[in-house]
Parts: C-alpha cells; sequence; structure tokens
C-alpha cells in the first residue's frame, strides 16, 4: 500500500473499463486522483465507489477538447498545486472496414487516441518540468506495435502514433526527470470490447492466439500503470509494456 502516497494523477477515460480499474488502484495506493470522462453517469458512480471530496476530483469533457484540458489542469492546480502523473488512457476504436471507413471516422479516432494524448501532455508538461518530476503513461495496443487482419487500420495507426510519441517525450524530456511509457494490452475485457468478445467466433479465436489461455481483466493492465506510476520505476523511460498474456510471442 502507499506506492502512490503524496502523488497526484489524472486518468483520462478512467471511469470505466482499464481506466476505472487505474483510478481505483491509483487511489488505493495513495495518490489523489483527477478522473476525466466523456459518460457522466460513469463518472457519478466511481464518484459514489471512492466517496473522497479531498482526494477525487472529475471532470465530464471529450478529451480532443484543448480548452477543457486548460481549464482542467487549472482546477487540478489550484487544489492541489501539482500533477505527478499522468494516464492517458481514453480509446476509442472503429468497426468499419477500411475501404468503409469515412475520413471523419479515421479523424474522430485520431483525436481520441493521438491527439487528445499530445494534449494532455502539452497540458501537464509545464508543471512537470517546474517540479523537475513526473510520469506519463500512455495506454497503446498491441497493435500500435504490430498489424492484424481483422482489427481497424484507424485504430492501429492512432496507437501507433500514441508509441512513437510517447518515447519523443521520453527523449526529451528525460533531462527533466519526466518519464514517459507506453503500455500496450493485449485482447481485454472491457466495455468496449464487450459487443465482439460477446460473439463465441470472436472470443474463441482471440483465446487461441493467447498463449496464456484468457482474456486480460482491466486489474492485469492496472497494475502495469501502478508500476510505471511508482518511484520503483524511476529509470524507466521510453519503454513498451506489453500485457498481453504472450500474445505477441507468436
Amino acid at each position: 500500500m502507499n506506492r502512490l502516497k503524496n502523488k497526484v494523477s489524472i486518468i483520462t477515460g478512467g471511469a470505466s473499463g482499464i481506466g476505472e480499474a487505474i483510478s481505483k488502484i491509483f487511489y488505493e495506493e495513495g495518490s489523489k486522483i483527477c478522473v476525466i470522462d466523456n459518460n457522466l453517469d460513469k463518472l457519478k458512480s466511481i464518484e459514489n465507489k471512492i466517496n473522497s471530496n479531498e482526494d477525487l476530483i472529475t471532470f465530464n469533457f471529450d478529451v480532443s477538447n484543448e480548452d477543457k484540458w486548460k481549464n482542467c489542469v487549472t482546477s487540478i492546480l489550484d487544489k492541489w498545486n501539482k500533477i505527478d502523473i499522468l494516464v492517458n488512457n481514453a480509446g476509442m476504436s472503429l468497426r468499419s472496414s477500411f475501404e468503409e471507413m469515412k475520413k471523419n471516422e479515421w479523424d474522430k479516432v485520431f483525436s481520441v487516441n493521438s491527439t487528445a494524448v499530445m494534449l494532455g501532455t502539452q497540458n501537464v508538461i509545464g508543471n512537470m518540468k517546474k517540479n523537475k518530476s513526473g510520469s506519463i503513461i500512455n495506454v497503446s495496443s498491441i497493435f500500435g506495435l504490430i498489424g492484424s487482419a481483422r482489427s481497424s487500420t484507424a485504430y492501429h495507426a492512432s496507437k501507433g502514433s500514441s508509441r512513437i510519441f510517447t518515447k519523443t517525450i521520453a527523449a526529451q524530456y528525460g533531462k527533466y526527470n519526466i518519464r514517459s511509457n507506453s503500455i500496450h494490452p493485449g485482447f481485454t475485457d472491457t466495455p468496449m470490447t464487450e459487443d465482439i468478445h460477446s460473439i463465441d467466433e470472436v472470443r474463441n479465436e482471440r483465446l487461441a492466439m493467447t498463449p496464456m489461455g484468457r482474456l486480460g481483466t482491466p486489474e492485469d493492465i492496472a497494475y502495469g500503470a501502478l508500476y510505471l506510476a511508482s518511484d520503483e520505476s524511476s529509470w524507466v523511460t521510453g519503454s513498451e509494456l506489453v500485457i498481453d498474456g504472450g500474445e505477441t510471442c507468436w
């Protein structure tokens, strides 16, 4: 316990799935947390579960909105005076095939999976530089590392963008003791994947592709984020933490 004592964390998409698991574990480990999510009902749910006016603040907005980011970070600094950890977890996928995909669909996926990662980082980096400390964690995907025959091209490309952005921030801001790492989950049961994982053919195919014989849970990913957020990973930056039950070993 208390691996994040006295830390202040921002978690985007933090009220559902992997983000909710990260929010809960970070709070349990002593961090003050700001949870950002575009689903107001889920935000209210996590407020009820954590129920702390001192250690929790929530914001309901689309993470691709630049002005909302600025207002959010200003509010956090007014309340807690610093930001130690940013988890860019919010993400979206696209079910249409490449040939059917519209440009506005491509743009929307990139706005959440790539542009929002930049906006979040840009808005916290100044305070981290001032404090000469910070951990930025970008939740990418194994499909930010490899291609696949089935998944969305926009999703792959946007998650690959997040991966290289992570390394660039690590290279440019390491001198300020700011660390930047990416997490690459494999097939994980979350609200975002519920529709396709409920199809027996898809679920069985994904299980067969995973050497450990089960799909991931949000907690599997959240504990990886906890390590990267904590001082235990103080010499870890620019890395890719793959949490996939062995899928990319094939």
